[in-house]
């Protein structure tokens, strides 16, 4: 079985159809990129959410407090990983 990594975090974003012959829905900005870069420092088969989404949706979550992530462009931050089974 594989292992995923997901990054979440929440904010503005810009959406849109992007190409000439082939369309596609896309998602832009500093949001997507943040959630990318949570994604690419989390470990397989974990979900790592920022600060920002914790202070929205920790009510009832079991969470994993991470100190010192390093996200490339934004600095040393803490993050969370939710447990769930």
């Amino acid at each position: 079985m594989k292992k995923y990594l997901l990054g979440i975090h929440n904010g503005n974003v810009i959406a849109g159809i992007i190409g000439k012959n082939k369309f596609a829905y896309d998602l832009w900005g500093a949001t997507v990129n943040f959630a990318s870069r949570l994604e690419s420092t989390c470990k397989p088969g974990k979900i790592q959410i920022s600060q920002e989404t914790k202070d929205i949706i920790s009510g009832g979550l079991n969470l994993e407090k991470r100190t010192g992530v390093m996200i490339k462009g934004i600095g040393t931050i803490n993050t969370y990983y939710i447990y769930y089974t």
